[in-house]
């Protein structure tokens, strides 16, 4: 079961109809819902203080049958942690492991930067948050992965811990036992020389970015 929660940040109306298409389970933080109705689908759950969906299309929630759950504006959380919330719970109910995040990226560096650490947060506790634009698609390692990827395809990895432990195959530049900082950019911009490259952390915590772009020149 595809359990998935929208955002309000940047957005491509285009590519979010498709990948909503494969949703089984829509939440919708907030302003999330006009993203999901511009892509031609309402969620299944509506959460937040209701301060950016739009009056319209919060009365196309309520006549859909959506689950609409209203919090104050003054409140601990962000419209997303009550979404992720949420989004446990029934990934629990369904023995789920992985949550799908939309429509988090871009807009404010502030709400990005709280995303990861809502990720590193799951992440903890055993979930994997996959957040996912037109552009990337991220998530933390703290194991052994094979990640496919295609020839030249660009992938970072970033340490959110103090430090981290990692080894690498199939990457142009290899990692054995090779320590990334978290106060260093080391692990950005490596390249696949394979279809698949196998990631695995030793110690720590690192943030996988895998770059959706075109093959790098010279690397054919």
């Amino acid at each position: 079961m595809k359990i998935a929660v929208l955002a309000n940040g940047a957005w491509d109306i285009g590519w979010g109809s498709r990948v909503l298409k494969e949703v089984d389970y829509l939440i919708g933080a907030d302003g999330g819902a006009n993203q999901a109705f511009l892509s031609g689908r309402l969620p299944d759950l509506l959460i937040g203080d209701m301060d950016s969906v739009t009056p319209e299309i919060l009365k196309q929630c309520k006549n859909a049958g959506c689950v609409i759950q209203r919090f104050p504006c003054e409140k601990n959380e962000t419209d997303l942690e009550l979404a992720l919330i949420v989004a446990e719970e029934q990934a629990r109910l369904v023995g789920e492991r992985v949550i799908w995040l939309y429509g988090a990226t871009g807009k404010r560096i502030d709400h990005f930067m709280g995303n990861i650490a809502l990720m590193l947060a799951y992440a903890r506790k055993g979930y994997q948050i996959r957040l996912v634009d037109p552009e990337h698609e991220s998530w933390i390692l703290q194991s052994r992965e094979g990640i496919k990827g295609s020839l030249g395809q660009e992938i970072s990895l970033i340490a959110l811990s103090e430090k981290a432990v990692v080894s690498t195959q199939g990457l142009y530049y290899p990692l054995k036992n090779g320590v990334l900082l978290q106060d260093s950019p080391r692990g950005i911009s490596n390249v696949f020389v394979d279809d698949e490259a196998v990631i695995e952390v030793h110690s720590g915590w690192v943030l996988v970015v895998l770059l959706k772009c075109e093959t790098r020149p010279g690397m054919e």
